[in-house]
């Protein structure tokens, strides 16, 4: 029997704004290279989803705070993480939209 995984942790976007402002965390965009370059969050690392490389994400006991659209891909890709023994994740709760929505700065292009 396997034993649960733990359930993935998520922030808000404000939280991710003032750990980002404060150097504590990193973001980790996994959408796909077109949905980024139409628009992320400054400084969000592209990690996407359909190339998922473990070997990409820093595990220098910083957070580190997963992003996609809304939410969905980037809980998949923190639970695969966190099965592959990573600690210290974050899932942005809402996603980009919910970034969008709470009023916090989008780079496009």
């Amino acid at each position: 029997m396997h034993a649960p995984q733990p359930a993935i942790a998520e922030a808000d976007p404000h939280t991710v704004k003032r750990w980002l402002d404060a150097g504590e965390a990193i973001l980790i965009d996994v959408r796909e290279m077109p949905e980024y370059q139409r628009a992320h969050i400054a400084g969000a690392m592209l990690v996407p989803l359909s190339a998922f490389d473990p070997k990409r994400i820093p595990q220098d006991g910083i957070k580190v705070v997963l992003q996609c659209a809304v939410g969905a891909r980037s809980a998949s890709a923190c639970a695969y993480l966190q099965a592959q023994g990573f600690e210290n994740l974050y899932n942005l709760r809402g996603g980009l939209q919910a970034w969008s929505q709470a009023g916090l700065p989008i780079e496009f292009g």
